[in-house]
């Protein structure tokens, strides 16, 4: 199996990962103007690009993720629930879903919150065993921290959703397990993140602070610290929603 972890713009995490053996490889949450990127590392290993996956649609960036997909003759992956709401073709997720990368197996698991279609990848690589090895956690779950709530404009109702996701289905995973959010400090899809890139479960459930808190705490907690929304963010979620990234306006 081989893993890449790339830093772009606004703090945010992307993610190359897969199989050499078999041949097959998996891009999550790719910014727009990467994709050449991602390109070159899967010529480097000398395997196609299987899967394009966003973990959500992006309120803080343009995705480069239909882009890739169509470069690459891939399926561009979100999560069922944008299904009439996304204005192109994608290949819809649904919760406990598994992706097959060769030896490298991706489970899909629904994770609501940050916004109603977020999703984490729970991954295998079954030459080391069928025990997971680390999960991609999108904007639910950072290092230190968690997601807004308010991007869907109910964050009360977001945030206790967030508490029962986290609770539910994070939290229940293997203490040793490995963390790999969607962004670090810097970033503006959540308040307190720290600038480390990865984690695993069991730390973050001894020293993340809001997890440890009742659901009434936590769902205070959020909504009296919501960071100012992500600059042009109406436009970048429309442009996301038509697979369009916008042409750079001239100086």
């Amino acid at each position: 199996m081989f893993f890449r972890q790339r830093t772009a713009e606004n703090a945010t995490l992307s993610y190359f990962f897969g199989c050499t053996g078999i041949g097959k490889a998996v891009a999550v949450d790719v910014v727009a103007g990467d994709e050449d990127w991602f390109i070159a590392e899967a010529a480097k290993v000398g395997v196609p690009i299987s899967y394009v996956i966003d973990t959500h649609v992006h309120a803080d960036h343009y995705s480069g993720g239909p882009e890739l997909a169509r470069r690459a003759g891939a399926p561009y992956c979100l999560h069922q629930s944008n299904q009439g709401r996304v204005t192109f073709d994608f290949t819809p997720l649904s919760d406990g879903q598994r992706l097959d990368a060769g030896n490298v197996v991706v489970d899909v698991l629904h994770t609501p919150g940050h916004t109603l279609d977020s999703v984490c990848l729970l991954v295998r690589d079954l030459r080391r065993g069928d025990e997971p090895w680390f999960v991609i956690t999108g904007d639910t779950l950072f290092v230190g921290a968690v997601g807004r709530p308010d991007l869907a404009g109910r964050e009360r109702e977001m945030a206790a959703q967030l508490h029962d996701t986290l609770h539910g289905k994070l939290l229940t995973l293997p203490h040793d397990l490995e963390i790999y959010p969607g962004h670090q400090a810097g970033s503006a899809c959540g308040a307190g993140l720290s600038g480390k890139p990865a984690s695993t479960i069991g730390f973050e459930k001894r020293f993340n602070p809001v997890l440890a808190m009742t659901r009434e705490a936590f769902v205070a907690a959020l909504i009296a610290d919501i960071p100012a929304p992500p600059d042009g963010m109406a436009d970048i979620v429309a442009a996301n929603l038509r697979g369009v990234v916008p042409e750079p306006t001239a100086a």
